[in-house]
């Protein structure tokens, strides 16, 4: 074996099947994103910024108590002459004190001015001012240390995020036209590339595959826990692993437009989305706090000039008691955390939430209207049956359909191509001429001198072909073969229903949904057969896109908050105008996925279920804090503003309750689903 290196290409001169040259590119793959390399690194410096702001509030903890020592010791001098003790007062205030005032510093605008850290400002010095020393500085403390846990529970939550990005692929092997094999930067490779993908290796980007087949871990697109099969032609998207056989896949996207590299925009860029119930609460803290503020100046200065014995002292003391009370950081920080958590929870189940907003419309879905094919069918056609009449033989009416079908483009037309292949007839030299697809119907052309119409009942009817009229109401997907308008057989196509797609709509059941409805383009017979064994009422068929939106519409003025679930370019209308637009991105087209509220990253159904549970946990667990907060809130902020509660008490109403809410959050990605067995079930 030699060796030689060439610039920053190095050459391994082994066997033409592993030869490989490797070009330099850092260990950690960034796809040039900007987001994509600041999740990376800040979820990090996330990491260590929330360890390392425990720090000064422990330094503040030991000198406080420091200061408790030096006043219980000198419990018979005056306190106030007692320099060291000051000294570590102040320095535990400081210590405890110093982000709230950075932080409020920093983001000080005529907006922002009168928020939560204003308050604690505010109310903490006040309690300094009439000798309060221990309580200003435990009031500081909680509510850093309540920071710090809503900092960790978010950090948690990008942990799922930050998983998507460790399987960006790091290198790609491309097979030059020589056989060797050079290895690059996924974001090197060109729509077109072959390339090799070894057992235990991810796939840099989404590709055909050309080798017979291999079984990958698919886990971190789709969220599937069981390996799956991919057979040749089948596609194959970019952070799998392949686990068993060597792969060559052709290339049939680039880097920055695969799968892998589309589910990270998406989710990094989810929160750009704010949802009704955040903005409320957004809302609400901006009129809440200068209410609260004026509320507390009257209760320090106007009491005490009406009742008489009342001294300042001792309502300034409630006016801090009442401020600290009233800070609403529980409630500014618990429903945007919550949210959060939820959309990353949906993220390692492989389902892409795009924003708050989504979430919460998914939580009031009642009704699910679904495409048909390649949503609730699995899009393959094949033949299950092949009728021949008028002497001709059940292999000749195949191949001679064949050979014309080979023209068209439309699946069902490859699907009969690939029967003639399975059954290994021979091609023949046939003279195929005047070939005309038309429109909605079928297609026309010479064989041999002869006028061979195929299509469907329609095309009978426009050729007036004699035919048996039951031969017109034929459940399925039928292609009539006509030969010199003799009637000499059919072709029974069929599109099998997902396995998991009846136990999906049941399952939706059980969750309190109980409209369902198909819209398809498909004729009458091929819908309503399906509508039938899955259970579906209501459904339409032979609709074009605009007649999908159309029906939606109609559907929508019906007090429904509908959610549509499509696969297809054709789809992408229809996503847009629901209410919750859902693509399956494991079949989906670019344009659906782009449009879509919701992706879910494979063409599993049962996910339809996982993600509305989902959200109705994380909407359940919102409504709980905030009954949680109010509550709280009002009994408190009556304790003191009739003195009734000290400065502790307010401690626990704000910095308690906010630890309780971010705690309660938490359950959201704590809420197994038994969702999860039924996908083991239907892999």
């Amino acid at each position: 074996m030699s060796q030689s290196k060439k610039g920053n290409i190095l050459d391994v001169h082994i066997l033409p099947t592993d030869l490989i040259e490797l070009e330099e590119y850092p260990e950690t793959h960034s796809c040039g994103c900007n987001d994509c390399s600041d999740l990376t690194v800040n979820l990090e410096e996330e990491k260590f910024s929330w360890l390392n702001r425990t720090i000064p509030y422990a330094i503040s903890l030991i000198f406080a108590i420091i200061a408790a020592i030096i006043g219980l010791k000198d419990a018979n001098q005056e306190f106030l002459s007692n320099v060291l003790f000051f000294i570590f007062l102040l320095a535990s205030y400081g210590f405890s004190s110093y982000n709230v005032i950075i932080g409020f510093l920093r983001n000080l605008s005529l907006k922002t001015i009168l928020d939560e850290r204003f308050l604690m400002i505010v109310a903490t010095i006040g309690a300094l001012i009439i000798g309060e020393f221990f309580e200003a500085i435990g009031v500081m403390l909680f509510y850093n240390v309540g920071a710090v846990l809503e900092k960790f529970s978010v950090f948690k939550s990008k942990r799922s995020i930050k998983n998507l990005l460790e399987n960006q692929p790091k290198f790609a092997n491309i097979i030059r036209p020589d056989g060797s094999i050079i290895r690059t930067d996924p974001e090197n490779v060109k729509i077109g590339d072959l390339i090799l993908v070894k057992p235990g290796e991810k796939v840099p980007v989404d590709g055909k595959m050309i080798s017979d087949n291999s079984v990958f871990d698919t886990s971190a697109i789709t969220g599937e826990s069981l390996p799956r099969k991919i057979n040749k032609n089948e596609n194959v998207l970019a952070g799998m692993i392949n686990l068993n056989h060597l792969c060559e896949i052709q290339v049939l996207k680039t880097y920055e437009n695969s799968a892998i590299s589309r589910i990270l925009h998406l989710v990094q860029h989810a929160d750009n989305y704010k949802s009704k119930t955040e903005k409320i609460s957004n809302r609400f803290a901006k009129y809440y706090t200068p209410i609260i503020l004026v509320s507390a100046i009257f209760l320090a200065i106007i009491p005490p000039l009406l009742i008489p014995g009342s001294d300042f002292s001792t309502w300034i003391y409630r006016a801090m008691v009442f401020l600290v009370i009233s800070c609403p950081c529980a409630l500014v920080l618990s429903i945007p955390l919550t949210y959060f958590i939820g959309i990353g929870e949906s993220a390692r189940n492989g389902i892409i939430v795009k924003g708050t907003k989504n979430l919460e419309t998914l939580a009031k879905v009642n009704t699910v209207v679904f495409d048909k094919t390649g949503t609730i069918t699995k899009g393959n056609f094949c033949v299950s049956k092949i009728i021949a009449l008028n002497g001709y033989s059940e292999n000749e009416l195949l191949k001679m359909t064949a050979l014309i079908e080979k023209y068209s483009t439309h699946p069902i037309g490859l699907s009969i191509v690939e029967a003639f292949k399975q059954k290994g007839l021979e091609n023949s030299n046939k003279s195929i001429k005047n070939f005309k697809e038309i429109s909605a119907m079928g297609i026309s052309a010479e064989i041999d001198g002869s006028d061979i119409i195929i299509g469907n009942d329609k095309i009978l009817h426009e050729f007036k072909i004699p035919h048996h009229h039951d031969y017109c109401s034929i459940s399925g997907t039928v292609v009539h073969v006509a030969l010199d308008q003799v009637y000499i057989g059919y072709i029974l196509i069929s599109d099998e229903i997902r396995e998991e797609a009846k136990e999906s709509i049941n399952y939706l059941r059980r969750l309190g949904i109980s409209n369902f409805m198909i819209l398809s383009g498909d004729e009458k017979s091929i819908v309503s057969n399906v509508a039938q064994k899955l259970g579906i009422d209501y459904y339409y068929h032979s609709l074009l896109p605009e007649d999908k939106v159309s029906k939606l519409k109609d559907f929508k003025t019906q007090s429904n908050i509908v959610a549509f679930i499509g696969d297809g370019i054709n789809d992408a209308p229809i996503i847009a105008h629901s209410d919750v637009g859902i693509a399956l991105a494991g079949i989906g087209s670019d344009i659906a996925i782009e449009t879509a509220d919701v992706v879910i990253n494979s063409t599993n159904l049962l996910k339809v279920g996982k993600m509305i549970q989902i959200s109705r946990k994380t909407r359940k667990i919102i409504q709980e804090n905030f009954l949680i907060i109010l509550l709280i809130k009002v009994l408190f902020l009556l304790l003191g503003a009739f003195g009734m509660t000290s400065m502790w008490g307010a401690v626990f109403a704000d910095v308690g309750v906010t630890i309780l809410t971010v705690i309660n959050a938490q359950r959201v990605a704590e809420h197994k689903l038994k969702i999860e067995k039924l996908q083991l079930k239907f892999h």
